[in-house]
């Protein structure tokens, strides 16, 4: 990448503020927005968590509902989920903060891009009216706005200036995925401007789904202490304006920060914990500063996934130990101020991360007394300091990790941009659509493990086994995912299980493989690939977008094979509720595999 890639702009919410200059002054200021749930109706009041101080209502008004409505061609406004209300009004201050027109731009069209990371969606409307899906029609109409694609489209739309948009979905790196994705399609001169981010809302689903993994703590969270108990869930949205240097400048604003690495690996592990060795963590961090041309003293400050919990906070403090060694930086994790935002929190901690560099500050590590035996010791902050770079870390289940290196400063590099103009050939190509041909996993998988698999996890690892088998590789160099649903199995059952039972001793097994990346995680653990590992999930152009990718990873020269599936299940429930809404001939089952290998 031989062109800077600068942020102009920034919009923010979350538990600590409802724009730059309320999360600034929180951080400065060492106050934490974590307590006492009101907005999400949980059971779970002993579970303290960071939520965003309004109500889908107080946002809706801020939006104004008769502009929501009528942009979005929506009937009834309650309909729009507090996942896409959070990413519109990000949005908002994002291109407001960039300066950047709207109706300017519908006279002077540019290809501009957005790009979300989510994971919960709609989840907070379709579990309330759950228990009315099969009886009322009203109720119904949610199932439109229920996935994660469908969120990225509303916001989208309610523009009415994006020329293209997408959904990353890898769990908490997400919209660090997303950041990453939109500095490639700059830099490859796919895009003039990107507004990329993440947007997630608490749910009932989720939160008693970490509960369930037994990783909350009943108190605020302690990142990194010895005392850690796990974490605070919490929600937001972040979205960054990005653009060339080259960009701005014709524009007349001022860069407030240049991306300038990043990286993306997958630990192959765990679905939900991480390795002792921090390989995935160790890898994205070490990309990310071998593209920035950066040695480890370079950095001054790392903003760390630093989740609370046992396991995490270990694993990414050998990973640190590993990449900085005697040179270790300032490190904190400011989800001690906001809460987990999962999906969300890539960009939100990038946006905290560009305030500590335009600013000269180093965000606290709020709560910490006590030192973890072998683990790193975080900052309790710091005031007027010169910050020149910072690393992100943001990691996600299934080992999905990744870095990002913002400056203060253009950092020139002679990273070359030239693109391998060979052929793009297809070695292989698998599909799947029927349940009968499952059986075949056998050949591939013990049958205990095949037991533990539901049926998308067996038909997009049989289906890519096979790929590669046929292709003759080995292990692909990336693994690039499309689904439209996400494990949509797993998911109905938690569903079902808090209708029917309430918020008690849910499954963590269905959890644990619920996220959109289950299924790309699964396979890279299976063959343990470390390899670029993404997911998209954009509703029927989802395998247009992993294609899109992989040929761009393939012309890059970042890889020499890639592995691109497109995976989707549904079930007899989804089937029927579907066909009321005039959505027929859904397929049980579909995989489709291929191995593309460039010359």
């Amino acid at each position: 990448m031989n062109q800077n890639i600068v942020i102009t702009g920034e919009g923010i919410l979350c538990a600590i503020g409802l724009d730059k200059s309320e999360v600034l002054s929180s951080l400065r200021e060492k106050r934490s927005g974590i307590g006492t749930m009101k907005y999400l109706k949980s059971s779970h009041r002993e579970l303290p968590v960071g939520e965003v101080p309004l109500s889908n209502d107080d946002m809706r008004s801020l939006l104004k509902d008769g502009t929501l409505q009528s942009q979005l061609g929506l009937d009834d406004a309650a309909l729009v989920n507090r996942t896409t209300l959070m990413g519109i009004l990000a949005v908002r201050q994002a291109l407001e903060d960039a300066q950047v027109d709207g109706n300017l731009m519908k006279e002077k069209p540019m290809r501009l891009v957005l790009i979300s990371g989510t994971t919960v969606a709609g989840m907070d409307v379709t579990e309330n009216l759950f228990h009315q899906l099969q009886q009322s029609d009203d109720a119904l109409q949610c199932l439109k706005y229920h996935s994660a694609g469908s969120s990225t489209r509303m916001i989208a739309d309610y523009f009415g200036i994006f020329t293209e948009y997408t959904t990353i979905s890898t769990a908490c790196s997400s919209a660090a995925n997303a950041l990453m994705l939109g500095a490639r399609m700059l830099a490859d001169g796919e895009a003039d401007m990107v507004v990329a981010g993440g947007t997630e809302a608490l749910s009932l689903f989720h939160l008693n789904g970490f509960n369930s993994l037994m990783i909350l703590d009943h108190e605020p969270c302690r990142p990194f202490d010895a005392t850690r108990a796990g974490l605070n869930l919490g929600e937001g949205a972040a979205f960054c304006v990005m653009e060339t240097e080259a960009a701005a400048t014709r524009r007349g604003v001022e860069p407030h920060a240049w991306l300038v690495g990043y990286g993306n690996a997958c630990d192959a592990f765990h679905q939900t914990a991480s390795s002792e060795t921090g390989e995935g963590a160790y890898q994205a961090m070490t990309q990310a500063l071998q593209m920035a041309g950066l040695k480890p003293e370079d950095i001054d400050y790392v903003n760390a996934h630093g989740t609370g919990t046992a396991n995490n906070d270990m694993s990414e403090s050998v990973a640190l130990k590993r990449v900085f060694g005697e040179h270790m930086p300032m490190v904190s994790s400011t989800k001690s101020f906001t809460g987990h935002t999962t999906s969300a929190s890539g960009s939100i901690e990038s946006v905290i991360s560009i305030l500590a560099l335009r600013h000269g500050f180093v965000p606290a590590n709020l709560g910490w007394s006590q030192p973890m035996e072998g683990g790193i010791v975080p900052t309790k902050g710091k005031d007027s300091c010169e910050l020149r770079y910072v690393v992100c870390n943001s990691f996600g289940f299934g080992g999905n990790d990744t870095s990002l290196v913002f400056g203060n400063e253009s950092n020139e590099r002679n990273e070359s941009n030239e693109r391998n103009g060979g052929e793009i050939r297809i070695l292989s190509q698998v599909e799947i659509t029927s349940e009968e041909e499952l059986t075949e996993i056998r050949d591939y998988v013990k049958p205990l493990e095949a037991r533990r698999m539901g049926k998308l996890m067996k038909s997009s690892l049989l289906s890519s086994l096979k790929a590669l088998r046929e292709a003759g590789i080995t292990q692909p160099d990336a693994i690039i995912t499309g689904t439209a649903y996400g494990c949509m199995e797993n998911s109905e059952q938690l569903l079902i299980q808090l209708m029917n039972e309430g918020e008690t001793m849910l499954k963590p097994t269905a959890f644990m493989q619920s996220t959109h990346n289950t299924i790309g995680s699964n396979i890279a653990i299976w063959l343990g690939c470390h390899g670029y590992n993404v997911t998209y999930t954009q509703e029927n152009d989802s395998m247009k977008w992993a294609l899109h990718d992989a040929e761009c990873l393939l012309r890059s020269g970042r890889c020499k094979t890639v592995l691109v599936g497109c995976h989707d299940e549904t079930t007899p429930l989804f089937r029927e509720l579907m066909g009321r809404l005039g959505v027929n001939d859904l397929p049980a089952i579909h995989s489709r595999a291929m191995v593309l290998k460039i010359n």
